[in-house]
């Protein structure tokens, strides 16, 4: 007997057939003999259709009372889960974030979670109680409701998972695992058996969209077993024990595993990319600190940075990138600030995309950035800057351009499969 988290994405929950036949893959995970936990997210497009409320109301909408509005996805799927659970037989009740508590810092929007009181929940799944938790979201130390950003749910049950001591964390999405690409641009994408957490976390930050980043990050710091697998199976399908998903684990874990370690593990576009240019930036002690102080205060995070040093060395031309859902913030805060840092003029591109290759196996072999300059550019792809790190290259590119350099780049470090 095992206690297990178990989490179903918004496409999992897009109706009430779906939510049917999740509340059937949750029922067999508890007579398999588990204490279960569900986390569940709105369901699919409606937390779309809930910000768009939000901005027809008031374009500079207060994040407060915008996670008033989006958190409420959440809290309907979790109802209708325990309902549907409930008529099959099952003891079910859904927790909302003040119930447990979910404690939470107060960046509304993107809110981190920092606690939670557990006891409640574990006496009643000690009971056979399956707990329905919505995903998503939590609560300021004043009682205010967070949400954690665009696929906080991941993060919600990671977290949920590490409080409860949970054996493993399941979460079911639309595909069965992670794979070495996204399937729907190379159809010869692999899926993989086991990947370590440090090489999630790179293709998770570079625009994998099976897991959020921060779920991951939590997972390494908690060291929370993580399974990926689908929610689309059929209805006489085992228990999640038996499913061949997507083991996410510790480096030490997988080295016990029987499998062949590759130089590139996976590759990964990420299209929520816009790209800034601040030109006759001056160039002082300090300087860069003025644009990027205000970006970090608004909680936007700036990936690849590119400093060009002027000729008369008076000045510089300063490149970045923000997720493109901020760059409109961007551009207001910096044009607020423009006499303070006393650039010249700003730029910007949204239609752009990173590109990245990841892979543990960086480390003791060199040529991997070569391999990918050169396939790029055999085929005319254009590179607007580079950022690295040890198990991770990632290029900027025109963004029409970014399935037939995922294709070329597939090729070129040989991931292509049968």
């Amino acid at each position: 007997m095992g206690r297990i988290v178990m989490k179903f994405g918004g496409t999992s929950m897009a109706g009430t057939e779906r939510i049917r036949r999740v509340a059937g893959i949750v029922k067999r995970q508890q007579e398999a003999g588990h204490e279960v936990a569900v986390v569940v997210s709105a369901m699919s497009g409606e937390t779309d259709r809930l910000v768009t409320f939000c901005r027809e109301a008031n374009p500079l909408y207060d994040p407060a009372e915008y996670d008033v509005v989006v958190a409420s996805g959440e809290q309907v799927t979790s109802g209708l889960l325990a309902l549907h659970l409930q008529a099959l037989g099952c003891k079910a009740r859904s927790w909302l974030g003040w119930q447990l508590p979910i404690r939470t810092d107060e960046a509304h929007a993107k809110a981190r979670i920092e606690e939670i009181d557990s006891a409640a929940l574990l006496a009643s799944m000690a009971a056979g109680e399956i707990a329905v938790i919505p995903g998503f979201q939590g609560l300021t130390a004043d009682n205010r409701v967070t949400t954690l950003g665009r696929g906080g749910s991941d993060t919600s049950a990671v977290a949920v998972a590490a409080a409860v001591k949970a054996d493993r964390c399941d979460i079911y999405t639309d595909v069965d695992g992670v794979y070495t690409t996204d399937p729907r641009i190379v159809a010869k994408a692999r899926k993989l058996k086991s990947v370590t957490y440090e090489e999630m976390l790179e293709l998770a930050s570079v625009g994998s969209k099976v897991l959020q980043t921060r779920s991951v990050s939590l997972a390494m710091k908690e060291n929370v077993r993580v399974q990926v697998l689908s929610s689309f199976i059929d209805e006489s399908a085992p228990p999640a024990d038996s499913l061949p998903g997507t083991m996410i684990v510790s480096d030490e874990e997988l080295e016990g595993l029987d499998m062949e370690r590759q130089l590139i593990t996976g590759i990964a576009a990420d299209k929520n990319e816009a790209k800034v240019i601040l030109t006759r930036v001056p160039d002082r002690p300090g300087a860069v600190a003025t644009i990027f102080s205000p970006l970090a205060e608004a909680n936007i995070n700036v990936d690849m940075i590119i400093q060009n040093v002027g000729r008369e060395h008076t000045d510089t031309d300063v490149t970045f990138t923000v997720p493109a859902s901020d760059l409109d913030r961007t551009k207001a805060l910096l044009d607020a600030q423009q006499a303070t840092i006393g650039f010249e003029k700003m730029t910007t591109d949204a239609k752009v995309a990173k590109i990245s290759v990841v892979g543990v196996g960086m480390r003791s072999h060199a040529g991997v950035a070569s391999t990918m300059f050169k396939a790029l550019a055999d085929r005319g792809i254009n590179i607007q800057a580079i950022s690295t790190s040890e198990i991770k290259v990632s290029v900027l590119i025109d963004a029409d351009e970014v399935e037939l350099a995922v294709r070329v780049l597939h090729t070129a470090y040989e991931l292509d499969g049968a």
